[in-house]
């Protein structure tokens, strides 16, 4: 249901420039006409809401988790690409200025020079925009200098495409509708200003500082910190955050990290970090006392406001800092149901908090399995990946479709774990998962 109300409220905040339009019963133009200015307003309306939608609303993202609200995004700003793109080639009505004679604009287009500018300037940027947020990755400038470009250049486009709309658009000249452009342009810039300023201001009233880095694998630290002021965070075991670390509370140069501590465990709260370049290359040298910034709780891999007769947790790599949450919390709960903790690694020198893990696998209810892709000789442990045969092997037991599981790790191993897991039978609301690279 919340996720209906979710895609319900969306729908209509895009539809309801076409149903301004339809309301102003203005004689209507050519077919195609009116498909190119449909096409064009739901794709503005469309680009203004993507404002909301990468604002880490926690209204949004705690319904759907953040990873389903990132890879939304990134899909409808495509689809909105495609409708601006098509847009001025579906007209038929000739180009011109607006005719005194004609007050309801249905013998030219009437663009003016101005109007004509913006318009053809955002058709331009829009593809340029979209291409770069792709190849992001490949690009010769850091993480948080695309940031930055990227926050301005959706800005300018909105600009240009209210200015736009607002000169060029038939249906616009409605103050109706023209106040709902403006007011839907006021909203995105709000959300906006909300998350890259206030929210920042907000968050450095409750600091925090490094309290310890210590190494708890291969190219694997576990980094602790604790506040300095204010309340400690409240969170769910399994939840993220985005952190920034040694930077001001605005700097936009932050990394999400999963939370590897429980909840009874604040007001420490500790992360699993690999060096995987920028920041974390450098992680083990962060020194204590480094002033560092909480921006969440964020995501949705939690046992909240869910069941299972089991509780499986499926990890590749540092995708076991959410799951060694999950484990910590259910052993502070006194939690009695069993729980299968699946873990691949490369190499046993990569298997994070391997002490901690023996001693959580001599309770009567907690298994743990190590799958190991390179074991060094002497391994008797299971080896290859968590591929559909290691699935189907730990989880061939009667009433394993009414467990719970949780997954986190390479994108490749979300996908088979998860097939594997709907085609034995396990129903979609009981397979949890959630991914930080969304194409």
């Amino acid at each position: 249901m919340r996720v209906a109300g979710l895609i319900a409220a969306y729908a209509a905040v895009v539809l309801a420039p076409l149903a301004l339009a339809w309301s102003q019963g203005r004689p209507p133009r050519p077919f195609w006409d009116e498909i190119a200015s449909g096409l064009g307003m739901a794709a503005f309306a469309i680009l203004l809401v993507e404002f909301v939608l990468s604002g880490r609303f926690r209204a949004v993202t705690g319904r759907i988790g953040m990873d389903v609200t990132m890879r939304f995004h990134q899909l409808v700003a495509r689809t909105a690409l495609a409708f601006v793109l098509l847009h001025p080639f579906l007209y038929t009505t000739p180009l011109g200025a607006p005719l005194p004679w004609d007050l309801t604009r249905q013998a030219t287009l009437g663009l003016g020079i101005a109007a004509l500018a913006t318009g053809m300037a955002a058709w331009v940027a829009l593809p340029a925009f979209v291409l770069l947020s792709i190849f992001r990755d490949q690009l010769p400038y850091r993480y948080e200098t695309w940031r930055l470009l990227h926050l301005i250049g959706a800005v300018l486009i909105a600009l240009m495409v209210t200015h736009h709309a607002l000169e060029a658009g038939r249906y616009a000249a409605d103050p109706l509708l023209a106040g709902f452009w403006l007011v839907l342009l006021a909203a995105a810039i709000g959300s906006l200003a909300y998350g890259r300023i206030v929210a920042p201001f907000r968050r450095a009233a409750r600091p925090y500082r490094v309290k310890s880095v210590r190494p708890v694998a291969s190219r694997t630290w576990e980094m602790s910190v604790e506040p300095t002021r204010g309340a400690a965070l409240e969170f769910l075991a399994g939840q993220f955050v985005w952190l920034k670390i040694g930077h001001g509370p605005l700097s936009l140069a932050e990394n999400p990290f999963s939370i590897s501590s429980a909840p009874t465990q604040r007001p420490a709260v500790q992360f699993v970090i690999k060096e995987a370049g920028d920041l974390t290359d450098r992680i083990g040298a962060v020194p204590v006392g480094t002033p560092v910034y909480l921006d969440g709780p964020h995501g949705n891999l939690t046992l909240d406001g869910r069941t299972g007769a089991g509780i499986a947790l499926i990890a590749g790599g540092v995708g076991i800092a959410p799951l060694i949450g999950i484990i910590r919390q259910l052993r502070a709960d006194g939690d009695r149901r069993p729980v299968v903790l699946l873990y691949g690694n490369r190499h046993a020198g990569q298997i994070v908090y391997d002490d901690e893990l023996a001693r959580l696998a001599e309770a009567p209810n907690v298994r743990v399995v190590h799958v190991l892709s390179e074991p060094a000789p002497g391994w008797t442990g299971a080896t290859g990946r968590i591929d559909r045969s290691t699935i189907e092997r730990e989880f061939h037991f009667e009433g394993a479709s009414d467990w719970l599981y949780l997954v986190c790790g390479p994108p490749a191993m979300l996908e088979v774990v998860e097939d594997t897991l709907l085609a034995r039978g396990v129903p979609g609301d009981r397979i949890v998962s959630e991914r930080f690279n969304y194409d």
